[in-house]
């Protein structure tokens, strides 16, 4: 019989959380093992866990990018109530698998505010009479919120439930301490993977025709990219490359008003999408990218040779993409808008970005073969 994984993964807002998810689960059926993955956020088109058991929790997502308030299905605050059932559901589900492996996306580094269902999950596994192995799986960059008090609680936390945490990342490009310091106190639970990417997404095959030439501007899920491709459409008459055709990817998570004024309002030499599934093999023929700085997109960059323009999301709190993009501009690998972001600020960038050698990074992009490789160990 295979052994059995439980992989509990709550995205919120954006789909990286859940892109990257996906391409673990598959790569652990590949593996031979048996994986059921527990969801509770909205359904995302295009994001596939084939192979695998799908656990669907009543789905939660946040309300805006401050992720203070979160809404329920029907669009409600979430209250007590909701929370009970939730947690009841989430344990019966447990005990009903009980798994060899229980693997928790981000918590107790991230997600503190479903601690009202993770904590006791995680208690029951600790006390069961043939408990499972307990993993956390982290990508590269953590976005750490102030306060000593709480850092000392996730680190105790981690420390007393899991048994190994995983780092979706390569350790000679961002130590997981260049984000969250603290995590020297658990360096003997930890292991870095390598980053997560899709091998079958034309990333390493030839290059696509579609898109060649042209200027890429992409936001990922979408949901905070409205001010970007704004932003976008209003340097393309005053860059070096106004000339060239612009190819707007709007994500699923924009919205349908946003999306429309987008789609019938753009000027002559701009094509506006929902979504290509073949963005990676574009960039490697691209003249530009112009982008957010999530993890995927990232690694997406670097994989095709793109040269690129990094805007990251940075609301108050989030720390994630500047940094990340701060690690590559200080490499000579990109140009970046940090702080305000308008058309002429990012026309600049553009003509910055122009300038860059095409320089290789080399980084680790086994993380989903050697997360399988460590899960199937334990």
């Amino acid at each position: 019989m295979n052994r059995r994984v439980m992989f509990y993964a709550q995205h919120l807002l954006g789909i990286g959380h859940l892109k990257r998810a996906a391409l673990l689960a598959r790569g652990m059926v590949a593996a031979g093992l048996e994986v059921s993955v527990v969801l509770g956020g909205r359904q995302v088109p295009g994001i596939s866990f084939d192979g695998c058991a799908r656990i669907l929790l009543p789905a939660v997502h946040a309300a805006d990018a401050t992720f203070k308030l979160l809404r329920d299905e029907d669009g409600q605050p979430i209250d007590d109530a909701w929370r009970d059932r939730r947690a009841a559901r989430l344990m019966l589900e447990y005990q009903s698998l009980r798994p060899d492996v229980l693997m928790v996306e981000l918590f107790p580094f991230g997600r503190r505010m479903f601690a009202f269902e993770l904590l006791p999950l995680l208690s029951a596994a600790r006390a069961a009479s043939r408990p499972p192995r307990i993993v956390c799986s982290l990508r590269d960059i953590l976005v750490r919120k102030p306060g000593v008090d709480r850092d000392r609680k996730s680190i105790a936390c981690a420390r007393a439930c899991f048994d190994r945490i995983l780092i979706h990342g390569d350790e000679r490009l961002v130590p997981i301490e260049a984000s969250y310091p603290a995590m020297s106190a658990l360096k003997d639970m930890l292991s870095y993977t390598g980053y997560v990417v899709d091998r079958s997404d034309g990333g390493e095959q030839g290059p696509s025709p579609i898109g060649a030439g042209e200027v890429i501007v992409s936001v990922g899920g979408g949901a905070v990219g409205l001010p970007l491709l704004r932003a976008a459409l209003q340097a393309k008459p005053i860059c070096s490359l106004a000339n060239r055709t612009w190819r707007l990817i709007a994500g699923p998570n924009l919205p349908d008003d946003a999306f429309s004024e987008l789609a019938w309002s753009k000027p002559p030499g701009v094509i506006v999408e929902r979504w290509r599934d073949d963005l990676p093999a574009m960039l490697r023929t691209c003249a530009l990218s112009i982008s957010q700085a999530g993890y995927n997109t990232v690694m997406d960059l670097l994989r095709a040779g793109a040269r690129a323009v990094l805007v990251p999301f940075a609301e108050p709190g989030e720390s994630e993409q500047t940094l990340r993009a701060a690690i590559l501009e200080a490499r000579g690998r990109v140009a970046t808008v940090a702080g305000e972001l308008s058309p002429q600020i990012l026309a600049e960038a553009i003509e910055r970005a122009l300038t860059l050698p095409i320089t290789s990074v080399d980084i680790d992009c086994s993380g989903v073969e050697m997360t399988a490789k460590i899960v199937k160990t334990l």
